[in-house]
């Protein structure tokens, strides 16, 4: 596709302005996910007490917020695809913050567990059609750029726990906590939508072209499972490792302080991961780096787990936030393109799998380590890691080859030496032209244009 801009829309790396503004938009989607989930999470256990609720009741909250999730990715997926990314956020980005607020003053169980439905819907929707919208920009930059917004997710995280740890540290309640976590992520996602761009319009000869090329591929249902399987056995590790990491050092005998640092180790080593992620995605082929991947995080787990100390299994944990690290942005921009014209569909089903298996991994390890042992039922994760190596080649087609920077190629006409130029000044313009491969559907959309 080509599109003409002036040169105060192009930059000195060749991106147009208003494609960095859009990816701009989109990682503060990320950021704002990533905030408001750490926020909920770190004040689980006050929020547990401030209510009086027992053990029972907190787990069906936490159940109908995994529900609300599951249910808002499923729904997200019809909605990109009949509406694009870009309209799908707007709800649920604007509306996440007042859900969090609700949750952080529900005086009863009851309407804790109504916030959270919803929590958990807004969410799930947000999650895909923002993963939906940085597919469709990272095709329009040419160049991998989707796990740096994965790794924009996890900072959030850190941040949104962190914020609640300061709130608790100063004396505020939770409800003012999550107040200040509403109103941030609100006038963030405010002022992304504000910023939000037209993306650009393909031509008519390349829409046809992907119209053509769509019904060859579309619905490949078992590459779609292939895809939700791994990242279910990748998200079960990470949910695995966020409930179990510090419980296991503890039964090695650390002390409380050490045991805290396994899974600090385990999102540290993630984060930084995905913020050199996207330099090892052009650099690597995506099935090597995902094979890579899987004997990085599984190896070193094993490794760890076997060593029997607490050191080894905080570098075993370390090496499982590393490998992960590229996992899932690969997996979703391999779904995102399955089917240009359609990427909600295949996307919403593989995020769903993998949130699937965030939310039941702590409980599979639980349930295992209660017939054979913590140490032994945390060896299922290198296990899981395997598949990754085995299915690697799942990745190749979609995300090999497209690894090279747009062409840009800047044209100007010529003025005579009499110093009259002849050409209309309409035409004197300089333009940028980009050359993109096709590009779902979501990114041809106006909506969202700058005001």
């Amino acid at each position: 596709m080509t599109i003409a801009l002036s040169p105060e829309s192009s930059t000195s790396t060749g991106v147009p302005e208003v494609l960095r503004r859009y990816r701009l938009a989109i990682s503060l989607m990320f950021l704002i996910a990533g905030m408001t989930i750490g926020t909920w999470t770190a004040r689980i256990p006050t929020i547990q007490h401030n209510i009086k609720m027992a053990d029972g009741k907190l787990s069906i909250c936490l159940l109908l917020l995994a529900a609300g999730g599951l249910v808002g990715m499923r729904a997200a997926g019809r909605l990109i695809d009949r509406h694009g990314s870009t309209t799908v956020m707007v709800l649920p980005s604007l509306a996440l913050g007042g859900a969090l607020l609700l949750a952080g003053h529900a005086p009863t169980w009851t309407t804790l567990a109504a916030a959270l439905l919803t929590f958990g819907i807004l969410h799930g929707t947000l999650n895909v059609a923002m993963n939906a919208a940085a597919v469709s920009c990272q095709a329009a930059y040419g160049r991998p750029i989707m796990t740096s917004f994965h790794a924009l997710f996890s900072i959030g995280g850190v941040a949104g726990a962190l914020l609640s740890a300061a709130c608790a540290h100063i004396g505020l309640s939770v409800a003012d906590a999550f107040a200040a976590a509403a109103v941030m992520s609100t006038a963030a996602a405010g002022w992304a939508i504000h910023r939000f761009i037209p993306a650009p319009i393909a031509s008519n000869d390349s829409q046809e072209a992907t119209a053509t090329a769509v019904p060859a591929q579309r619905r490949p249902r078992t590459r779609i499972l292939l895809l939700g399987l791994l990242a279910f056995s990748a998200l079960i590790s990470e949910g695995a490792a966020a409930d179990w990491a510090s419980t296991y050092l503890t039964r090695l005998g650390a002390t409380p302080a050490m045991a805290a640092t396994a899974y600090a180790a385990f999102a540290a080593s993630m984060t930084i991961g995905r913020l050199v992620g996207d330099r090892l995605t052009a650099a690597i082929a995506p099935a090597a780096l995902l094979r890579g991947c899987g004997l990085i995080g599984g190896g070193g787990l094993a490794l760890g787990l076997i060593g029997g100390t607490p050191l080894t299994a905080i570098a075993g944990f370390a090496c499982l936030g590393a490998g992960l690290s590229c996992v899932v942005p690969l997996l979703y921009s391999t779904a995102g393109g399955l089917d240009p014209a359609r990427p909600g569909a295949a996307l919403s089903r593989v995020a769903a799998l993998g949130y699937l298996g965030y939310v039941t991994g702590p409980a599979i390890i639980g349930g295992a380590a209660m017939h054979i042992g913590l140490g032994n039922a945390l060896l299922i994760l290198p296990v899981l890691a395997t598949l990754l190596v085995i299915a690697a080649p799942v990745v190749h087609r979609s995300t090999g080859r497209h690894h090279r920077p747009a062409k840009a190629r800047n044209h100007t006409t010529p003025v005579p030496a009499g110093g009259e130029d002849p050409t209309p000044s309409s035409r004197r313009i300089r333009t940028l032209e980009i050359t993109t491969k096709p590009i779902d559907h979501s990114v041809t959309e106006l909506e969202g244009a700058l005001r």
